[in-house]
């Protein structure tokens, strides 16, 4: 069985992820400075290599200044197949 850290929807999910860093047009680096992170921090999960949890998460939606909800409805919209 394969691992869900692999699985297409949280692969989709990272992807938001990356996304919304560069739409603010931050670097890995300078993200994973704001969250007195390393930017191996930063690169895992975006690649989908490490898992983010729920507070990991809004932590870093605010420091990038985004919506959350916004993420995660766009990733919802990906898991169920873009029905509304």
């Amino acid at each position: 069985m394969k691992k869900s850290v692999h699985s297409e929807p949280y692969l989709v999910f990272a992807a938001l992820l990356v996304g919304a860093r560069k739409r603010t047009g931050m670097r890995q680096i300078e993200l994973a400075q704001k969250l007195n992170k390393p930017q191996s921090f930063v690169s895992k999960f975006e690649c989908g290599e490490r898992r983010l949890d729920v507070i990991e998460f809004l932590i870093i939606m605010d420091a990038l200044g985004e919506d959350p909800v916004a993420i995660l409805t766009e990733a919802s919209k990906a898991l169920h197949g873009n029905q509304e």
